[in-house]
C-alpha cells in the first residue's frame, strides 16, 4: 500500500531520523515529504544531508526548503556569517563540517540548491516549510523567501474563530486555496503540544525536535503519527537550540 508522509524540521537530528524512519518501516512504495530545516540544532547537521542524498537514492523523497537550510547554503557559498544564525544552530552546522572535504560541500551545496519552495500534490494538498501571505497562493508571493519565513499563516489558524465555515464571507481566503496545508517551523512545543496540531485545514508537524521534542512524521491519508524519542535524548552531551 502507498503512503505519503510529511517529516517535520530534523534540525540536525540524525539518531532521531533514523529511529523514525525504522518505525515507519518505509518501502519502495512510500513518499516521503520533508518539510525543510534538516540543518542548525544537533551535532550531525553535516550527517544528516549526506543521508538524505543517499535515501534519495533508494526512496521517493520531496524535499522542501526551510530557512536554515537557506542561511547554511548561503554560509557555504560565501563563508560569511552572522551572529544571529549562529546563536540560533549555525555554530553546532559549522562545527559539524569541520572535517568534511571540499567535493562533500560541494555535493551538499548542490542538495540545498535543488530544494523546492513548495509542492501541492495530485490532492491539492500543499506542502511548505512555513506559509504564505499572497492569497492567490504561494507562487504568487513577490517574496520567495515568504514560504519559508513567514508565520503568519499559522499565527491567523491558530487564532481562526473554530465556528467559522469556509463557505462564510470572512473565512479566510488563502485557506480555500488547498485541501489541505503542511507545515513546519514553528514547533508545536511552543503551545504546549508534542504532536502534529491541527488548525483549520492546516497541519503544523514541527513538534521541536530543535529543543525538547520528538522528530515527527505523519500519514497524510490516515493521520497516523510516528515519532522518535525526544531528540535531546540521543544527544544528551548537546544542548541543541536555545
Amino acid at each position: 500500500m502507498k503512503r505519503k508522509l510529511a517529516i517535520g524540521d530534523i534540525h540536525g537530528g540524525l539518531k532521531a531520523l533514523k529511529d523514525l524512519l525504522e518505525q515507519i518501516k518505509v518501502t519502495a512504495n512510500d513518499q516521503l515529504i520533508f518539510l525543510g530545516d534538516y540543518v542548525d540544532g544537533w551535532s550531525d547537521s553535516a550527517g544528516v544531508i549526506s543521508f538524505l542524498i543517499e535515501l534519495q537514492q533508494k526512496h521517493n523523497c520531496i524535499f522542501i526548503r526551510g530557512n536554515h537550510d537557506e542561511l547554511v547554503a548561503n554560509w557555504l557559498k560565501t563563508g560569511t556569517s552572522n551572529k544571529k544564525w549562529l546563536k540560533h544552530g549555525g555554530a553546532s552546522t559549522q562545527a559539524s563540517y569541520q572535517n568534511t572535504s571540499s567535493s562533500l560541500k560541494e555535493l551538499h551545496l548542490q542538495f540545498f540548491d535543488e530544494l523546492i519552495n513548495f509542492h501541492v500534490d495530485e490532492f491539492n494538498k500543499l506542502y511548505l516549510h512555513a506559509g504564505f501571505a499572497n492569497l492567490h497562493g504561494p507562487a504568487m508571493e513577490f517574496y520567495e523567501n515568504t514560504v519559508y519565513w513567514d508565520r503568519t499563516l499559522w499565527e491567523m489558524v491558530m487564532a481562526l474563530d473554530p465556528n467559522l465555515h469556509p463557505d462564510d464571507a470572512y473565512y479566510p481566503k488563502r485557506l480555500q486555496l488547498f485541501e489541505e496545508i503542511f507545515i513546519g517551523h514553528t514547533p508545536t512545543t511552543r503551545i504546549g503540544e508534542e504532536k502534529p496540531v491541527n488548525f483549520a485545514n492546516v497541519w503544523n508537524v514541527d513538534t521541536g525536535a530543535a529543543f525538547k521534542g520528538p522528530l515527527t512524521a505523519i500519514d497524510i491519508a490516515t493521520k497516523e503519527i510516528f515519532q522518535s524519542e525526544p531528540v535531546h535524548l540521543y544527544y544528551p552531551e548537546e544542548k541543541g537550540r536555545n
